[in-house]
């Protein structure tokens, strides 16, 4: 297995989030600036004005919280790092796809990691009896299984679980001891959120999750990492938070000053946030839409998005005229594609899933526009889709994929 594709650094690290592909809301930029002259620190594990906002946006959502139950960051990655590391020993695991920056923590901390296959009609969550499969297994092999990763909003597979296959899987593995990490980064980014219904772990079993948000999946720029953390209630969750707040402290993982106040602001959702919030996800949606249906014109295949700024796609039913072209793996893939779409296109092996399988994500941002103003008109316009630089970015999507069905095409009446 090639494990360092020139340019893209080792397979086992990244992506980043999908990027918004929209300027930084005023609003936001303003309190940035104006928190900019401060010259001391966030405490480690955040601010009380931090801390409060967050607790607040919690309570909106019917988790209602103390600030004592809750951590701030800067980034979900040392968070999760520190999360973890808090746990003590034993194995962690992840669903298959998960989101690319999850194992790398892990590892990091010398944990051994599984991943547990997903259900065919969503990721973010493990099969419930895959997942006591894979318990049974790690004991079996001297493991010690201590903590689950799950989401409820997936990146990269963009779905939502069903609340009865996420109350299954919860289920599993607290009736095995785990403890589960609730990553909620875009549970606010629902395509339609009146259709959609989502519940997380926390409100299934508040004793044994730990819910985490980083705040560029909704709120901020990807270059002001941010990301709080809800532990659970009693003297269970108190000494996990201590224990994640001292690995905060050695780390010297802080909040930057006037990230923590943009956070702040951000967290306490006045209306120019929620606004803009709204808009872009709609925006994501209709541009997630019709990318979806250009892959399943072409033969591909690729659930319906729900959440976030991606696509997951799978051209298995394309890898003969893939093959054509010299692409037999994800890495081939990743390679190909981002060659001809002038965009990233990571494969699935970034993301936990095998390398031979030919997945990858795609994300929505680089189809908005290359400029500031073309972003701002795809934001603002009554329909994106009718924008010739929206409308120029899904043809090129487009014919990518049918020159792959094509050549599917032609391959089979000559065989």
């Amino acid at each position: 297995m090639r494990m360092e594709p020139e340019g893209r650094g080792p397979v086992r690290y990244g992506p980043p989030l999908p990027e918004p592909g929209l300027p930084v809301l005023p609003e936001l930029s303003a309190v940035l600036a104006g928190a900019a002259g401060r010259a001391h620190a966030e405490p480690p594990g955040g601010s009380p004005a931090l801390l409060d906002a967050a607790s607040g946006y919690w309570a909106r959502r019917s988790l209602p919280v103390e600030r004592g139950q809750v951590v701030a960051a800067p980034g979900a990655a040392p968070l999760l790092l520190a999360l973890t590391a808090a746990l003590g020993g034993g194995d962690v695991l992840l669903p298959r796809p998960c989101p690319a920056w999850w194992a790398p923590q892990v590892r990091l901390l010398g944990r051994s990691v599984y991943h547990v296959p997903t259900p065919a009609e969503c990721g973010g969550v493990p099969d419930p009896y895959a997942l006591l499969e894979t318990v049974r297994r790690i004991r079996a092999e001297g493991g010690t299984p201590r903590l689950l990763v799950l989401s409820v909003a997936d990146d990269p597979t963009a779905t939502v679980p069903p609340p009865e296959l996420l109350h299954e899987a919860v289920e599993a593995a607290t009736d095995e001891g785990l403890h589960v990490v609730s990553d909620e980064t875009w549970r606010d980014t629902l395509h339609r959120p009146h259709d959609t219904v989502l519940i997380g772990p926390a409100e299934m079993d508040p004793e044994r999750v730990t819910v985490l948000t980083d705040l560029s999946g909704a709120f901020l720029p990807p270059g002001w990492p941010a990301a709080v953390a809800r532990f659970p209630a009693g003297a269970r969750g108190a000494a996990l938070r201590a224990r994640t707040l001292d690995v905060l402290t050695a780390l010297g993982a802080c909040v930057a000053a006037p990230v923590g106040a943009a956070a702040s602001y951000a967290l306490g959702e006045p209306d120019e946030v929620t606004d803009r919030l709204a808009r872009a996800t709609r925006l994501h949606a209709r541009v997630a839409a019709a990318a979806q249906r250009a892959v399943l014109a072409a033969g591909a295949l690729a659930r319906p998005p729900r959440a976030g700024r991606h696509l997951y796609v799978d051209l298995g039913p394309l890898r003969p005229a893939l093959a054509a072209r010299g692409v037999a793996d994800a890495q081939d893939l990743e390679d190909f594609l981002g060659e001809r779409l002038a965009m990233p296109a990571p494969g699935g092996h970034r993301f936990g899933d095998e390398l031979g399988a030919l997945r990858v994500r795609l994300s929505t941002g680089p189809l908005l526009g290359s400029t500031r103003q073309e972003r701002m008109a795809s934001l603002t316009a009554p329909d994106a889709l009718e924008l010739p630089h929206v409308e120029q970015a899904l043809d090129m999507l487009g014919s990518a994929f049918d020159d792959l069905r094509a050549a599917a095409q032609r391959m089979r009446r000559d065989a």
